[in-house]
This record gives C-alpha cells, structure tokens and sequence, in this order.
C-alpha cells in the first residue's frame, strides 16, 4: 500500500511583482532583510479585498501600500523622510537635490507612463515604485525592480508616471529619503514584530475610507467567486492573470515561510494552503476555467478566519 506524502511548504524564490518591498531592499544595502521579510513586515498577505464590490487584491480590507510603510520599517529597524508635493517643478528640485546624498526611493507612479516596459503606451491605474540613481535634464536613470536595472526614460515621462494622477491612492510626487539604520533587527524579530499588525489587518479593525460595497477577506473571495461566475470581462481576467494571482499568492507563500520560521507553525500552514489555493488560480483564468477558478475561490474563503485565529493563539 502506498501512502502520499503531504506536500510541505517550499519557499519561493523567482521574480514577480514585488517592486517596493524590491526598491526598500536596495535603500536598504548590504544588510537588508530579505524581500519576503520585507513584504510581510507591510501587512499585505493578511487579507482579501474587493474593492466597491468588482476589484480584487490578495491584500487586507481598506490595505493600499502605503498603509504599511512605516510599519514595516518601523519592525525592521529602519526610519526615513517622506516627501510629497503638488508642483512638479518643485518636486524636481527637491529630488535633484536630494540625489547628491545617494539614491532615492521614488513611488507611487503609474507604470503606464514608464515607457521603456514593453507595451506601456499611456495610464493603466497601476501603481509602481523604482529607485533613482541619477537625473539630467533630459533622462532619469534608475533601477526598476520590474526587471530593468540601470534603465533610462525620458524625463517628461518619468514625471507624468511621478504625478501619479490616475492612481486610486498616493499624492503626486512622493518620494523617502534619508533612510536611517536605528537599530540592527534580526529577521525573526522582525517578523515577531509584525504579527500583531497582521492580526489587526485580518480583523478588519478601525476606519479604513474603504469604498462603497467593498468586501474583505472571506466574503471578498465569494463575491469574487460569484463576479467571475457571472461572466469574467477582459479587464478582470487581466488584471487578475498579470498581477494580482501572482503577486497574491507569493505573498502568501512568503508569509508561510516567515511564521514557520518564528514557530507559529499552524499559521504557517495555513498560509501554506493559501499560497497554493490562490497560485492554482492562473491556469484556469488564463485558459478560462472561471468554474474552476471560483470553485478555488470558495476554498479560499474559510482560510482568512482560519489564519486570524491561528495568529491569535499563538500557533
């Protein structure tokens, strides 16, 4: 008789759309924890959100990246300076300056404008974080974590990107500066530091300015079920196949290595489960499957308490 072997967690490594926790790493230098630490320290593998009802993310209910910076720097260690304005001349000054001290973390920007990715042509509502290396008046060279180190885009465009007006969050021209090492946090630790914030977004706790008809984590992954169900549009399947099953469930993924490694081991299966319900997703959305798709929705649906109450007790 031949019994299967349960399939334990692997860790991920490979690319994918991890463009800021990407850029803090490189702010960060030589002895930057890892990406995966990174992410999780910002919250986004706790939850589910469709916003007003027809947009999905693989993050937590009222979560946009922002939500989570200072958080996670705060949990690694690490303070910088945030700027924001609404004069683009300004905003131009202030990064040419701030350039002779080093590098810069620039974003949100609408990637649509970063037209040296192939078939970027004009605003597509996605937002996209870089670091810049040097500034003329006619280029910028940066780092884009999309996969194109020491690229150049003309300076107009990288300005309408840095404007960030069609963007659903974000104020034009923000940039983090001054990065500051205040203390040296261990991996584990900060994992262990970031648990609670987890637990707090998972919960769905406090005021999040969420939009009309948005659902979170379980009911999110229902309604989106039933959305894909109801007749998949192009711009969803998209959406979903390009971004959001990818980067959702390395989130996951790295969210189980994490907590095993800080001994919450249920939780870390959990999140295990996760990673593998939402990664399943890509073949059938792509190939159009939607009854299979949103019979893995529904499997998905339970795990957000799950995962909650497994955080809460510790395990």
């Amino acid at each position: 008789m031949v019994t299967q072997k349960a399939l334990s967690h692997v860790t991920y490594t490979g690319s994918g759309p991890y463009c800021y926790a990407n850029s803090f790493a490189m702010m960060f230098g030589a002895g930057s924890p890892s990406p995966a630490v990174i992410e999780f320290a910002t919250g986004s593998p706790f939850g589910m959100q469709l916003i007003g009802g027809t947009l999905p993310f693989f993050d937590p209910y009222g979560w946009d990246p922002e939500a989570g910076f200072d958080d996670a720097l705060a949990a690694l260690g690490w303070a910088s300076t945030v700027t924001k304005s609404g004069d683009a001349d300004e905003a131009l000054a202030r990064l040419k300056a701030s350039l002779s001290d080093g590098p810069v973390w620039i974003g949100p920007l609408e990637m649509g404008h970063l037209r040296h990715q192939p078939e970027m042509t004009g605003p597509i509502g996605a937002d996209h974080y870089v670091v810049v290396l040097e500034i003329d008046d006619e280029r910028v060279l940066m780092h884009d974590p999309q996969g194109y180190p020491y690229v150049s885009l003309p300076l107009s465009d990288f300005m309408t990107a840095w404007r960030a007006e069609t963007l659903s969050y974000g104020k034009p021209y923000t940039m983090r500066t001054g990065f500051t090492w205040l203390a040296e946090v261990s991996e584990a630790d900060a994992i262990r530091a970031s648990i609670p914030a987890a637990i707090r977004w998972l919960s769905m706790e406090g005021n999040n300015n969420t939009p009309a008809d948005t659902l979170g984590n379980g009911e999110a992954a229902k309604g989106l079920a039933a959305l894909i169900e109801s007749g998949c549009s192009r711009e969803l399947r998209g959406h979903l196949i390009y971004f959001a099953v990818r980067v959702g469930a390395r989130r996951a993924a790295d969210a189980a290595t994490c907590l095993a490694r800080v001994g919450y081991a249920e939780a870390a299966r959990i999140a295990a489960e996760r990673a593998r319900i939402i990664g399943s997703m890509q073949h059938p959305l792509v190939t159009g499957d939607d009854a299979s798709a949103a019979a893995l929705l529904r499997a998905l649906a339970p795990t957000y308490a799950q995962l909650l109450a497994a955080l809460e007790s510790g395990s």
